[in-house]
C-alpha cells in the first residue's frame, strides 16, 4: 500500500512544470537524487516520479534519458527506476547550477530561486527526491527533508521560512534533517508545492483530530470541575457533621442553619444547584455567592472546634 508521502509525490509529479520553473525543480531533483560521474544517474522507487523527471529532461534539453528498471533489494519488493543521462551532461549540470565550470556547487546560484514561483518549484523538486511527511491519521505531525550538507540544509530552511513555515535543522547521523512540526505549517507547505488533493485529505484529518483533542480537553476539564465540586461538598458535609456532633448548630444564625440542613440533605449538589433548591423550597432567594459566604462561616466554626479538639488531645 502506497504511503501518504508516496501519494503526495505522485500528485505533484503530475504537475506540468515548464520553462524556468522546470529548471528550478530539476535542479533540486538532480542535486539530491543523482550520482554524477561519466553519466548523470537518478534513482527513484516511484514510477510517476520517474516519468516526470524523464519528461522534464526531454522538454528542457531535448535529451531522452535511458531508463533501467530493477528489482529493489529491500524487503518492500519494489522496483527501482534509474534514469541515465550522458548527452549534454555538462550543459545540464551548469544550467541547473549543480556545477559551475566543473566545480560542484553545494548551494545553487540565486537565479534558481530568484522569485516566489521558482522557489516553490525548487521545493517541489526537493520534496519529490528527499522529502517525507507523516500520514496525519496514523501519527504525529512531521515533515522532513534529509540532505548531505549543513550549509545546504540551512539554505533550505531559510527558503522554507520565507513562507513562514518555522522549519528547523538538526544533525542526523552523517546527514542533516530540515523539518517542520506544526500541523498548520505542514498544510501550508503542501499547498505551496501544489499538492491540493493531499491538502484536502490532510486538513480533513487535522480538523477532526483537533476537534477530538478539544473535546477530550473539555471532557477532562468538566470531570475536573465535577471532582472539585464533590470534594468541596464533602468537606462542607464533614464540617457540618462535626458541628452537629458537638451540638454547635445553634451557634449558627438561622440562615446558616438552613444552609447546613440543606447541604446534609443534598450532599453532592453544586453551590449553584443548592442555591436554586433552597430558593425554590423556602421562597427566599439566595445566590451562589451568598451560599459561599455562609459556608465560609460554617467552615470557620468547624475549624474552631477542631482546634479545641486538638488542644484537648495534647493536654
Amino acid at each position: 500500500m502506497i504511503s501518504f508521502t508516496g501519494l503526495v509525490k505522485e500528485e505533484v509529479s503530475k504537475i506540468d512544470t515548464i520553462g524556468p520553473n522546470g529548471i528550478s525543480e530539476l535542479s533540486a531533483i538532480i542535486r539530491n537524487a543523482a550520482t554524477i560521474d561519466k553519466k548523470i544517474k537518478i534513482t527513484t522507487e516511484n514510477a510517476s516520479v520517474a516519468r516526470h523527471i524523464f519528461n522534464l529532461i526531454k522538454k528542457l534539453y531535448e535529451v531522452n534519458p535511458k531508463i533501467i528498471v530493477r528489482q529493489s533489494s529491500n524487503y518492500r519488493n519494489r522496483h527501482l527506476y534509474i534514469l541515465e543521462i550522458e548527452n549534454k551532461k555538462e550543459l545540464i549540470l551548469n544550467d541547473l547550477s549543480i556545477y559551475d565550470n566543473k566545480k560542484y556547487l553545494k548551494i545553487p546560484k540565486n537565479y534558481i530561486v530568484d522569485d516566489e514561483e521558482l522557489a516553490r518549484s525548487y521545493l517541489r523538486g526537493l520534496f519529490i527526491t528527499t522529502g517525507s511527511v507523516n500520514d496525519p491519521k496514523k501519527s504525529r505531525y512531521h515533515l522532513e527533508f534529509l540532505v548531505d550538507d549543513y550549509n545546504y540544509a540551512k539554505w533550505i530552511s531559510d527558503l522554507l521560512n520565507k513562507d513562514y513555515l518555522n522549519s528547523k535543522v538538526i544533525k542526523r547521523d552523517n546527514k542533516y534533517m530540515v523539518y517542520i512540526k506544526e500541523a498548520e505549517k505542514i498544510g501550508d507547505f503542501l499547498r505551496i508545492i501544489g499538492a491540493f488533493n493531499a491538502i484536502m485529505y490532510y486538513e480533513d484529518i487535522r480538523i477532526y483530530r483537533d476537534h477530538k483533542n478539544m473535546t477530550n480537553r473539555l471532557n477532562n476539564c468538566e470531570q475536573a470541575n465535577v471532582d472539585k465540586i464533590i470534594e468541596t461538598a464533602m468537606k462542607q458535609v464533614k464540617d457540618i457533621e462535626l458541628i452537629k456532633k458537638h451540638g454547635g448548630l445553634e451557634l449558627l444564625n438561622e440562615k446558616e442553619q438552613i444552609v447546613a440542613l440543606y447541604r446534609l440533605k443534598y450532599k453532592e449538589a453544586s453551590l449553584l444547584e443548592l442555591s436554586e433548591i433552597i430558593s425554590s423550597e423556602t421562597n427566599k432567594p439566595i445566590t451562589k455567592s451568598g451560599l459561599y459566604h455562609r459556608f465560609k462561616k460554617i467552615s470557620a466554626l468547624a475549624n474552631q472546634i477542631k482546634k479545641i479538639e486538638n488542644k484537648d488531645l495534647n493536654n
